[in-house]
């Protein structure tokens, strides 16, 4: 016997053990209250619905992009993180069996690839805003599909949830990177309402269902996370409304004098 296979059953028994304990706490929670059943069944029929609006978010910039024919300043890390992110939970999702997890994910991978073409066709070679260069983002995004293949082999399916996580949580928090800015301006002008809307309801419905329905932290955990930091970007739009509307009507204003003029 390999010492791999024997490390591999310690660590499936172990989380075996840990499953059991946990599922047995979230039995006891439901048969408490009967009527969560319902709710906890129309989570789990709206998240993957959920994921796909967020999936689709980005649209928008895309048409806007191919109008001017040119990206600007924008990144393209988020479209690269999209398909990593997505190829990861689909092939979470296929392993697990769970088409709720590879359906949604299915669609993000190819729209993820999809942005990332329209994006890298015009963009420059290498630019800060990227970061880095076009090849670079390709033979990362590569690499991890390559090392998901890897782990779905060896050490198997629960590397590939944890894995799946870390990437979740930098996806969700990358858009406090900007808290500074807000901060320093008292302005949320730069936190995009209806995508943080929609991640606030997408992140709530996974996390319902990866708690009550699926009992995976792998769904939960990264989901609980995300719903935090979204709803901390909730937060800043309301505190920083006032600011925000006495801005554009200023700024309004402002137009309308110098086309009078």
């Amino acid at each position: 016997v390999r010492l791999s296979d024997l490390i591999k059953k310690m660590i499936d028994r172990s989380q075996q053990q840990e499953l059991l304990r946990f599922n047995t706490i979230i039995d006891w929670i439901l048969a408490q209250n009967p009527t969560m059943e319902f709710w906890i069944s129309l989570c789990g029929q709206l998240a993957p619905l959920s994921a796909v609006v967020v999936f689709l978010s980005p649209m928008l910039t895309m048409l806007q992009i191919r109008k001017d024919q040119s990206v600007g300043d924008l990144p393209l890390l988020p479209y690269t993180s999209i398909i990593c992110s997505a190829f990861v939970w689909t092939t979470y999702g296929i392993l697990k069996e769970e088409s709720k997890i590879w359906s949604c994910n299915g669609v993000g991978l190819v729209l993820g690839c999809l942005y990332f073409l329209l994006f890298a066709r015009l963009c420059p070679p290498v630019s800060k805003t990227l970061p880095g260069s076009v090849k670079s983002h390709i033979y990362g995004a590569t690499g991890l599909v390559f090392l998901c293949l890897g782990m779905s082999v060896w050490p198997g399916v629960g590397m590939i949830g944890n894995f799946g996580v870390v990437l979740c949580v930098f996806m969700f928090a990358s858009p406090l990177a900007a808290l500074k800015v807000v901060l320093r301006t008292k302005s949320a002008k730069a936190i995009p309402l209806p995508f943080t809307i929609a991640s606030v309801l997408n992140c709530f419905f996974w996390t319902i269902t990866g708690l009550f329905e699926m009992k995976d932290y792998a769904i939960y955990v990264p989901n609980l996370l995300g719903l935090s930091f979204s709803l901390i970007q909730v937060a800043l739009k309301v505190i920083y409304y006032k600011n925000d509307y006495r801005g554009s009507v200023i700024e309004s204003r402002g137009k309308k004098i110098a086309l009078a003029s």
